[in-house]
């Protein structure tokens, strides 16, 4: 039976997965304790992420595209949810939750040059218009800042990933937008895994302890160096040659691990534990999504420089 490049990594993941969990039972049952509990949770949410990302993926283009508005909408509603915001503020809430629909428009008409200015310019220099016809300019600095980051990181930031989906067919390969899409995620994710695991089990030396007190130097070294050699089984899914494979998911490794202490760091400031409760037992949807918010840019703009 021929497996499209999409199914095949359908298989690996699941397979991974199921290893994974076997594994972390295993090991409960021989080490008992509470310290594989946090895992099993991390666990049980990216089986629930990665089949709604995999039904998305086999949906048609443009049902995929809003799939992807609603993670962005979903994510910077939790974000605003925490914020300590104005009644001034309303107005300009109101703008920048519309932008998110138009971002995700210019994607569906595979319009490059208003995707890429849209937040970073235009929204950038009309909001704070919008404050200052508020008439407040207390706290005007700080909602300003906070509303465009927002944007910033949990609209333009993850409409990246939607934005990959338009990447034509690669010469000399039978990658495309959607195959990409899955290498992103999936290194993403499992880099995620991968540094709660080593820092679970060897973990000791805190990087950041006053931001994030789980991050160790074993957990990010070994998570790093885990994903890069796990990224060998997922190279048919791209356009790379091994090199440049190796590389690549170095970079998706670092960024993953510097957007999680980033939105700790939010969390911590907005003295949260979760943005939302909205997946059982691990947060939010921005919880489950706040790696890609650094990853899915970064990987975007090297794939499109590098091979289109």
């Amino acid at each position: 039976m021929n497996l499209s490049i999409s199914q095949r990594a359908g298989v690996i993941v699941i397979g991974l997965l199921v290893l994974a969990s076997f594994i972390i039972l295993v090991l409960k049952n021989i080490y008992p304790g509470g310290q594989w509990e946090g895992l099993l949770q991390r666990l049980k949410s990216w089986w629930i992420m990665a089949s709604i990302f995999f039904i998305a993926l086999v949906s048609n283009r443009i049902v995929s595209i809003i799939f992807f508005g609603f993670i962005s909408f979903w994510a910077f509603k939790e974000y605003i949810t925490i914020l300590d915001t104005r009644r001034a503020d309303h107005r300009a809430l109101f703008w920048a939750f519309l932008t998110i629909p138009i971002q995700y428009f210019w994607i569906a008409i595979h319009w490059y040059g208003m995707f890429i200015i849209f937040i970073p310019v235009y929204m950038f220099l009309f909001l704070p218009i919008r404050q200052v016809l508020a008439k407040e300019t207390t706290g005007f600095l700080s909602s300003t800042s906070k509303i465009q980051w927002g944007l910033m990181a949990f609209v333009f930031g993850l409409s990246h990933m939607a934005y990959l989906l338009n990447m034509p067919n690669a010469a000399a390969s039978q990658s495309n937008g959607q195959s990409l899409l899955l290498f992103l995620v999936i290194l993403t994710e499992l880099n995620d895994i991968f540094q709660f695991i080593w820092g679970k089990t060897l973990g000791h030396k805190k990087i950041v302890p006053t931001v994030s007190p789980n991050k160790t130097w074993a957990g990010f070294i070994g998570g790093v160096l885990t994903t890069v050699l796990v990224s060998i089984f997922f190279k048919f899914l791209t356009p790379f040659d091994m090199k440049a494979t190796l590389i690549i998911s170095f970079v998706i490794a670092v960024s993953g691990f510097c957007g999680d202490v980033v939105m700790s760091a939010v969390k911590r400031d907005a003295g949260v534990k979760d943005f939302s409760d909205l997946i059982p037992g691990h947060g939010g949807m921005l919880d489950r999504m706040d790696s890609l918010c650094y990853t899915a840019p970064l990987f975007f703009h090297i794939v499109r420089y590098f091979y289109y």
